[in-house]
């Protein structure tokens, strides 16, 4: 007897397969798109909708006309059913379950917000608003508010977004896959802003990833959580159309330029050791600098990093300023007020690596995206971090669009490229067999350069105000010159050189600087072959190197006398200038990220003297053209005694077109010289501008009671000076 036939199942023509249904259910299908949502069936439409939870569900037009019940197709929450409706569009649902009633607009029936020309401009690389299509962002579409989402994943199987607004569950928002450019994208409809997200990736093999933070996030979670925070778009009020017209128009190498380098999280703190909020640090700092007259303030890195002793430069949101300090709001009202009183403000930025926390970067789609795949190529030995993938498109775009958003959203001034050479140089801290040569077999990381060529480039050409400077200390060339000639393209370079030379001297006992005369004079040699700033950084008074002050040889009135005539050495010096927080009152301990600075120091004489030294030396600097107008131009530079190196003597003239020229003496032994015979340019009455040995700064008030005399004896003008001990003068023409 013949086994009777199965009946073959019946559908509606709006049902789908028991299959399919599991699929949306578990989040595993390929394209819920095609499922989800509002889909024409012959001559009808059908709503088709997931909603844990739910017991009955009503669907609705997004003006709230009802437009049909859908029927329970799998109790986890599978609704479909036919809808009165005579095209596609989006809709809302009424859910309910008992006397629990909800409203779910469905993010399946709405279009794409990304279009064709996105992806062309993402797979070319030459998308400069990624930070306005990527990520996270409030938009108005198609007739509904929400939040559009859109990430770089292009090997995962399946991406997923989840946050607050559907209870981290990654099968109620999975992405549509656009696979000409790699990325996925959803608008979610009533998600507000403010809430926390993350990206449920899936492998190419199948493995569901640890929850990832959004690369693109304008804003995160305070550690040690890690989420983003959908954002609001800015609304700051700028005031500030000076300032940026000042910038755009002048030529910053003839500025003078003056830079307070901060920690924003150990400048100043509350009393009970909690970080100051921006609005906070605005009341503060500001004022202070202005006060200080510094022309700038350098931040060590705050965008969103998870650990604070890292001091911001292993961050994991590049986009993101840290939630220590409040929300990106406040660090807007920081920068509109610096702008006001005419500081501007530079971020250090590290494109050069990133840390491997789980919810980073690192492996963001299974496999190697932002960084290389070999660790010969990927993994930094002296930071245990990735390197980014120079050579790869989206990478580069990904980084270049994050330095016109700082530029454009936050008005930033500059940005401090950190690490450089270890980006320029593919065998950086790696022994041989450790490092891959390039193409031609050498040393050099030409995919680095080609990215920093066109960062540089870019960012002048969007931002002409904005200047980069490279913290690099090797000898590579033409760091801070044009593309088109060959250079990287740099505004600024950090000098090195001088800061390790310089320090190296001032370090030894006087008695023997004598035999390290050159330590002073050699940087001159090289002085203009880059835009150079002279940095006295916190690099240098961290992890055991002692303070600057601490680093000075002899009894406590010797080194401050030293640390003061260095500072005036420095200020009188080609280059421009940057000091970290707490050298300027010359505080005795390490600096340390973790607490604040010793303010209470500047109840001393000597600690307040040389805060006053240091405020009047920037305000010499800044309004007298010849220590600034030159500084990257060797016309402004001529010696006057470079060769007494028995006395350790040191004179030369700093001079602009035009202005008056000033004399800079130092005398770095503690000597007391009566009758010292300096070569003058101008004969006749020089006023003594600055000493650095004044009562008011904690010296011994030696000095010229304010003016020399240069005398024409033989044709040779010459003045007879008395040069304090450890002290450096500065001398004006009254002319």
């Amino acid at each position: 007897m013949k086994a009777p036939k199965a009946t073959p199942e019946v559908r509606l023509p709006w049902e789908i397969s028991a299959d399919e249904i599991a699929a949306i259910l578990a989040g595993s299908h390929s394209n819920p798109f095609a499922i989800l949502g509002v889909h024409k069936s012959g001559s009808a439409y059908v709503a088709r909708c997931f909603i844990p939870g739910a017991e009955e569900v009503t669907a609705m037009a997004l003006d709230g006309s009802v437009i049909g019940e859908l029927k329970q197709q799998h109790p986890e929450g599978f609704f479909a059913g036919q809808v009165s409706l005579t095209k596609q569009q989006p809709v809302r649902y009424r859910a309910r379950r008992g006397d629990a009633e909800w409203a779910v607009t469905d993010p399946y029936s709405f279009g794409p917000v990304l279009g064709p020309m996105d992806d062309y401009y993402v797979r070319e690389g030459s998308h400069l608003r990624l930070f306005d299509k990527m990520g996270a962002h409030w938009i108005k579409h198609e007739g509904a508010q929400g939040i559009h989402f859109a990430v770089w994943a292009p090997n995962a199987q399946r991406v997923s977004v989840v946050g607050d607004f559907n209870g981290w569950d990654g099968r109620r928002h999975v992405m549509r896959f656009r696979s000409s450019a790699g990325i996925w994208e959803i608008f979610a409809p009533d998600v507000p802003t403010g809430v926390g997200y993350k990206f449920e990736i899936r492998g190419h093999d199948g493995v569901l990833l640890p929850l990832k933070a959004d690369p693109f996030a304008r804003r995160s979670e305070l550690r040690p959580k890690t989420a983003s925070v959908v954002a609001p778009e800015l609304l700051q009020e700028w005031e500030d159309e000076a300032h940026l017209k000042h910038w755009s128009e002048t030529d910053k190498r003839r500025q003078p330029i003056s830079i307070y380098e901060v920690h924003a999280g150990s400048w100043q703190r509350r009393d009970d050791g909690t970080f100051l909020s921006w609005d906070e640090l605005a009341a503060r700092l500001i004022p202070y600098c202005v006060d200080m007259g510094f022309t700038h303030i350098e931040f060590l890195p705050i965008t969103e990093h998870p650990y604070d002793p890292s001091w911001g430069y292993q961050t994991t949101g590049l986009y993101a300023p840290t939630a220590r300090f409040g929300e990106p709001e406040g660090f807007a009202r920081f920068v509109n007020g610096c702008h006001k009183v005419g500081i501007g403000v530079i971020l250090d930025w590290v494109p050069a690596h990133f840390p491997t926390d789980e919810h980073g970067l690192g492996w963001f789609d299974g496999t190697a995206l932002y960084e290389h795949a070999d660790p010969r190529q990927g993994f930094h030995p002296d930071w245990n971090t990735a390197i980014y993938n120079f050579g790869r498109t989206e990478v580069v775009s990904y980084l270049i669009n994050n330095a016109l958003y700082w530029a454009e959203k936050f008005h930033l001034d500059g940005l401090r490229v950190d690490a450089v050479a270890s980006m320029l140089y593919l065998d950086y801290s790696r022994k041989h067999g450790e490092w891959i040569p390039n193409e031609y077999g050498g040393n050099e990381n030409l995919e680095a350069v080609r990215f920093l060529q066109n960062m540089n480039t870019r960012i002048y050409a969007e931002h002409p105000g904005v200047m980069t400077i490279a913290e690099e200390s090797t000898s590579w060339p033409k760091v801070s010159q044009p593309v088109h000639e060959g250079g990287l393209g740099f505004g600024f370079k950090w000098n090195m050189g001088f800061m390790h030379d310089t320090l190296s001297y001032m370090r030894r006992e006087p008695i023997h600087r004598k035999h390290h005369h050159n330590e002073l004079t050699f940087g001159l040699l090289y002085a203009y072959s880059e835009n150079f700033v002279l940095p006295l950084s916190h690099d240098e008074v961290v992890h055991g190197k002692g303070s600057l002050i601490a680093k000075m040889p002899g009894d406590d009135w010797q080194k401050f006398a030293n640390l003061r005539a260095y500072y005036a050495f420095m200020w009188g010096y080609p280059g421009k200038k940057l000091l970290f927080m707490g050298q300027e009152f010359a505080q005795w301990a390490e600096w340390s990220e973790a607490k604040g600075l010793d303010w209470n120091l500047l109840q001393y004489r000597m600690h307040e003297g040389m805060r006053r030294l240091v405020r009047d030396l920037n305000f010499t600097y800044r309004s007298k053209p010849a220590l600034h107008a030159r500084d990257c131009e060797g016309d402004g530079f001529e010696w006057l005694i470079a060769d007494d190196n028995e006395n350790s003597v040191f004179a030369w003239i700093r001079k602009a077109p035009g202005e008056k020229p000033v004399a800079v003496i130092c005398n770095l032994t503690p000597v007391y010289r009566e009758n010292y015979t300096v070569r003058l340019p101008i004969e006749g009455r020089w006023r003594e501008i600055l000493n650095t040995d004044a009562d008011i700064y904690g010296g011994s008030g030696k000095g010229n009671g304010g003016r020399v005399q240069a005398v024409n004896a033989g044709g040779s003008i010459a003045a007879s000076i008395t040069l304090p001990p450890l002290a450096t003068i500065m001398l004006e023409p009254e002319i």
